[in-house]
């Protein structure tokens, strides 16, 4: 179990992290999300003291992280893949960290082969591909067989065959017992591996609640219904004081009914539905309606691209109003030199 609380780091007059106070449980994964800046990575590292609160707790099974005998015994950690040293091979990468936690020898052959890198357990990992590093990285985690595991985007630079293992590998070590605490941007992914969410925005708490609560709190749910006898449908949902709004394609939006009871009013007055679906926002809809006053980093999709235009010639133009002549001075530059 991981225990935060009144979590605060201030980097000058940057607050990161505001007064976080929350519990990650063991026995399920936790998804840990937030937009850009909103201080996620800052928090997973005070988590393992890498930086200091300048206020606040956190404490691992009751301890501080520093006061942990061999804590790759009781934490194994994810969160940059390419903290390791390059010259090393997967094996001795693996074997140091090993030694320096009282973990048999034995251990480092296992969790290569568990992550798939028995085959090049013997090459450096400075050629590394950025899949094979996050591999490395998961095999590091899981060295001291530990009952915590944070994992900060771990499916980066993984192919769909990667990506489906470390779900199923987190989904399985959750299902041990143990604590699985994940950070990423990959709403879709996590929608698929979370029992749990927290989220926070500019560093403060927003969100402590299981998935399915997440997104009915935070999205809108409703049935979709389409029929031929769109008229007659209408008029039935109104005699049963139902309110509908008429959109595209012939169809009508409900909210607040069950799907159920809407399917059996049709069938008890023989009216032909051609469209009967239940609707429900997707954890990425329901993420950035929570956290749209939170974002601190937007982008801009209505404004001039910052890309330079190119005429049909293929010249490249100047913003400046150069235009073509810009290519005749730069010719002119180069035989100057």
């Amino acid at each position: 179990m991981i225990e935060l609380e009144g979590l605060t780091k201030h980097y000058g007059d940057k607050l990161a992290v505001d007064h976080l106070t929350c519990t990650v449980r063991p026995g399920i994964v936790t998804g840990f999300l937030g937009p850009n800046g909103a201080g996620k990575s800052t928090t997973m590292r005070m988590m393992l003291d890498l930086d200091n609160p300048t206020e606040g707790t956190v404490r691992i099974d009751g301890k501080h992280y520093r006061q942990l005998k061999d804590p790759l015994t009781y934490v194994g950690a994810l969160l940059d893949a390419k903290a390791m040293h390059g010259g090393r091979s997967a094996y001795h990468h693996l074997l140091c960290l090993a030694q320096s936690n009282g973990i048999p020898r034995g251990r480092v052959g296992e969790v290569l082969d568990t992550v798939g890198l028995t085959s090049v357990a013997g090459k450096r990992s400075k050629g590394f591909s950025l899949g094979m590093g996050q591999r490395l990285g998961i095999a590091a985690a899981l060295l001291g067989d530990p009952e915590i595991l944070m994992f900060d985007e771990p499916v980066n630079g993984l192919d769909p065959e990667g990506i489906h293992w470390i779900r199923n590998l987190m989904k399985n070590l959750a299902a041990q017992g143990r604590t699985v605490f994940v950070s990423s941007h990959l709403m879709s992914e996590m929608a698929l591996t979370a029992d749990h969410l927290i989220v926070i925005g500019q560093g403060r708490l927003m969100a402590d609640t299981s998935m399915a609560a997440f997104i009915r709190e935070n999205s809108r749910s409703y049935v979709r219904l389409r029929s031929p006898e769109q008229e007659k449908l209408l008029d039935l949902l109104h005699a049963e004081g139902i309110e509908a709004v008429a959109v595209g394609n012939g169809s009508l939006e409900i909210d607040g009914v069950p799907a159920a009871r809407l399917g059996e009013m049709a069938a008890r007055h023989q009216l032909v539905l051609h469209e009967l679906s239940p609707q429900q926002a997707s954890l990425e809809e329901a993420f950035m309606q929570l956290t749209a006053e939170s974002v601190e980093y937007h982008a801009h999709d209505d404004r001039p691209t910052a890309v330079r235009p190119r005429p049909v010639d293929g010249t490249p133009v100047r913003p400046d109003g150069w235009g073509a002549d810009w290519q005749k001075h730069r010719q002119q530059q180069k035989k100057g030199s």
